[in-house]
């Protein structure tokens, strides 16, 4: 495990691997060997899924995918979420650990819980953890503002 960067906002808290590649719908993407990516959700796609219980994949290994492609979905307490393409090149496989504890998602979101791997290369505008920090900023600021507009600003936190 290398380096890990502390990120803090409103009440939402995470610690960020430096070595990876970040996406704006919150995916990262770490490369494992030449050209070998394996991808997983980011701790804020977590928290927006809740607790995951049920995934598939609709693409098979050895299938060739492309960047934004629609590949498979996961079902989190809190949604329903689509799981599309960060990379394009071949899949390579699922999450070897999820299927027999999908937990890890949530639980181990940065290393063992990650989604699938790909051989090929990430989608054009996958960021560095600082830039993907910029982004992160946006996207908490917008959930806190979802969640006062539903609670007409009667809400905690």
């Amino acid at each position: 495990m290398g380096e890990h960067i502390p990120y803090q906002r409103s009440r939402f808290t995470t610690q960020l691997p430096a070595d990876r590649r970040y996406t704006s719908s919150h995916f990262w993407l770490a490369e494992e060997a030449g050209g070998i990516w394996r991808v997983g959700f980011t701790k804020l796609a977590t928290w927006l899924l809740g607790d995951p219980v049920e995934f598939e994949f609709s693409v098979r290994p050895g299938a060739r995918i492309a960047a934004a492609q629609e590949i498979g979905w996961v079902e989190g307490l809190k949604a329903l979420h689509t799981i599309y393409s960060v990379a394009e090149g071949e899949f390579l496989e699922a999450g070897t650990e999820i299927a027999s504890d999908i937990t890890l998602i949530d639980t181990d979101a940065y290393e063992r819980g990650w989604l699938y791997r790909v051989r090929g290369n990430p989608a054009p505008g996958a960021v560095d953890v600082h830039r993907y920090m910029a982004l992160l900023d946006d996207a908490v600021d917008a959930v806190i503002r979802g969640r006062e507009e539903e609670c007409g600003g009667a809400c905690e936190g």
